[in-house]
């Protein structure tokens, strides 16, 4: 048996019928780190192989004595870098916080130690999660296994490079703006988003306004994905705003399997393509994507039908630069409040702060306005249709040394982020987004 080749659920119940000890799979995934990790780099702060065996060990003794934490008893798991862990390094891939090792785990970390997981380290990301495109000062640039030359995406590159390579059996991430999707459709795996409020962010400077990131699940199969959704979800009081409950039918792999189970045929699929050629595309996304949907009419019984929502995207993207300005500033100003510490940060994350400084109360309340239009617009499609489709990414990998692509076909980006638009409609209405993989086969 390759333990690497397990899904997650798998590995879970080999582990728990003690076909494998925590103390192979712990050795089986570092081995593989030893041999892919040099070339992608996408797990950095790696901790000390004799001390992770050593707790692989404990989790052995545990179940010797019927006693398990949860699905995840024994599994090794590394954490996006903008996710505090306890006793180890947080440098958000900036070289301001390069040194940082937090005395406390975030929400999600805390949840995801409960349900059994032995958190080996970290994995890489863009700096301060910025531009999805994973490379920093601190740990440099995390590469795309399937052409070492390209970008493997971002912000949660170097997670989606562990899945992809086996490095990790199932990988957490966060989302901004296509941060759990875009590096998953550039690494074929899945990257799901959930809803806002789903996965509270805890703790956190403000859990009011800052309702457009959150983080969320990553895996290999759907069915990983979902048992590491209801691992990380579940109403918290720390943060006012997160929804009600938890996923109690992703409790046990056994419950996500019977979950899963439902039929998708007559599933009305509402296809946004480019949005009537609104966004910029290179050639070949929409046919790609044109071609996956034909597929899964066929294979699953679905119709799909194309459509757009009824707001200007152009406008819902102005409201979109508002709310991200004066967010991401408020985030990242106090960090940099000398020539000194600009210096440390990336031209990119300066250019947000900036423009954040220059945001006004009225220009916030409109955004905020056009937003809520822009919500009743787009769920208004709901009424027609089960589920809406986008494409993940409006550009195919590019080159690594790049920082960002500076146009698509004709048009010129006027941002840095500005070739990730199509992330931002899910992001804005709160919604709950996957991507699934296309292109990397027939189907």
């Amino acid at each position: 048996m390759d333990i690497t080749e397990l899904s997650a659920a798998q590995l879970s119940d080999s582990i728990h019928i003690r076909d494998v000890s925590c103390r192979e799979v712990m050795a089986a995934y570092l081995d593989r780190i030893d041999e892919r990790n040099p070339a992608v780099n996408a797990i950095v702060s790696l901790r000390d192989r004799d001390a992770l065996l050593a707790e692989a060990a404990a989790c052995d003794d545990e179940l010797v004595g019927n006693t398990s934490r949860g699905w995840m008893h024994g599994m090794p798991q590394a954490i996006k870098d903008l996710s505090e862990t306890k006793g180890l390094r947080t440098t958000m891939g900036s070289r301001l916080l390069e040194h940082f090792v937090p005395d406390f785990d975030c929400l999600m970390v805390a949840r995801m130690k409960a349900a059994g997981c032995i958190v080996i380290g970290k994995t890489n990301v863009p700096e301060f999660g910025l531009g999805s495109h994973t490379f920093n000062d601190v740990f440099g640039t995390t590469r795309n296994p399937f052409d070492l030359t390209r970008t493997a995406g971002g912000s949660s590159g170097g997670a989606a490079v562990a899945l992809a390579t086996h490095m990790l059996p199932v990988a957490d991430g966060s989302d901004y703006m296509g941060s759990l999707r875009n590096p998953a459709a550039w690494n074929n795996v899945f990257g799901f988003r959930p809803s806002q409020g789903r996965v509270p962010g805890w703790p956190e400077r403000d859990n009011y306004l800052a309702q457009l990131g959150t983080e969320g699940p990553m895996g290999r199969t759907v069915l990983d994905v979902a048992m590491l959704l209801g691992t990380q979800a579940g109403y918290h009081p720390g943060a006012p705003l997160s929804l009600a409950g938890r996923l109690d039918e992703f409790a046990t792999v056994d419950q996500a399997r019977a979950a899963l189970a439902h039929q998708p045929a007559g599933t009305r699929v509402g296809w946004l393509g480019d949005l009537d050629g609104y966004l910029a595309m290179e050639p070949g996304i929409i046919d790609r994507c044109d071609a996956a949907l034909r597929s899964m009419e066929a294979a699953l019984g679905c119709t799909v039908e194309p459509t757009t929502f009824d707001m200007s995207p152009a406008r819902v993207w102005e409201a979109w630069l508002i709310w991200r300005y004066f967010l991401v500033s408020a985030n990242l100003a106090p960090m940099v409040t000398s020539p000194a510490r600009r210096e440390l940060m990336k031209p990119e994350a300066l250019w947000e702060v900036d423009r954040g400084l220059q945001v006004t109360g009225p220009q916030i309340t409109r955004a905020a306005a056009e937003r809520t239009s822009f919500y009743s617009s787009i769920t208004a499609l709901f009424d027609r249709f089960d589920v809406l489709v986008l494409p993940t990414a409006q550009v195919w990998p590019f080159d690594a040394a790049e920082r960002w692509p500076r146009r698509i076909g004709e048009r010129e980006m006027d941002t840095y982020h500005r070739w990730m638009e199509v992330t931002s409609y899910a992001t804005f209405a709160g919604l709950p987004a996957i991507s699934v993989p296309a292109g990397f086969d027939d189907r």
